[in-house]
């Protein structure tokens, strides 16, 4: 589900910001679920601004990108290459994957945060001189 950008993400959590990595997914989560609105609805549309629709699948693939998010950011990569290929059943298909990897990330990630809050901050052990 995420990639090692994910752990890099985790690294810059500091102690002054402990909630540092869960905002930054609240953030993604908040802009990219109107982002997939956005997009289901030009593709639902007679005509389609393809300027505005590969503008918001290149915003949301690298907000995907910037969290690890790799099974999002592939099926985005997929509705991206079939609207291109002007397969339109075929972007619409690929779009349901996209909300449904969505989906499966916040739910696999709800609970971690979850459980981060009830544990609190890790202090870490500082070496004797």
């Amino acid at each position: 589900i995420l990639d090692k950008q994910f752990v890099q993400l985790e690294k810059l959590e500091e102690e002054d910001n402990p909630n540092f990595v869960e905002e930054v997914i609240t953030l993604f989560f908040r802009d990219s679920t109107k982002i997939i609105t956005t997009i289901e609805q030009l593709l639902e549309g007679t005509t389609i601004d393809s300027v505005k629709l590969d503008k918001l699948l290149h915003q949301i693939k690298g907000s995907s990108a910037s969290i690890g998010a790799n099974k999002v950011r592939n099926a985005i990569n997929q509705t991206r290459e079939l609207y291109r290929a002007r397969d339109m059943q075929g972007a619409s298909n690929a779009l349901q994957r996209l909300k449904m990897e969505h989906d499966h990330l916040r739910a696999r990630l709800e609970p971690y945060f979850q459980l981060l809050r009830q544990v609190g901050p890790v202090e870490t052990a500082v070496r004797p001189k």
